[in-house]
């Protein structure tokens, strides 16, 4: 009997199922994509795509091929300013909720 679950089946049971953990996981993205740490932030969104929209439903609406997407979301991924933007922009659509950027003292 296996007692472990796939950590993706388990990402997109837990978003399914709460809205605020969604939203926390667009939040983390977007704060490692501003923090510098692009490779951790591509690894989350790739979640919260494979969890919310997937990615064939994003290549109709971004007009990208789901394979360029998986590559821009990979760990090597590079994605452009403009295709992240629009990346952000179905998923934070798709979850009913606004990005909204602001500054905090270094700790």
């Amino acid at each position: 009997m296996v007692l472990t679950r796939d950590f993706e089946e388990t990402i997109v049971e837990r978003v399914r199922r709460d809205p605020n953990f969604s939203k926390a996981l667009l939040d983390e993205a977007a704060t490692l994509f501003l923090n510098g740490e692009a490779d951790t932030a591509r690894l989350v969104l790739r979640d919260l795509v494979n969890a919310t929209v997937g990615f064939e439903a994003l290549a109709v609406e971004t007009g990208k091929p789901a394979k360029s997407l998986h590559r821009m979301l990979s760990k090597s991924g590079n994605p452009t300013m403009d295709n992240l933007a629009v990346i952000l922009g179905v998923v934070r659509k798709k979850l009913g909720v606004e990005i909204k950027a602001h500054a905090v003292e270094a700790g």
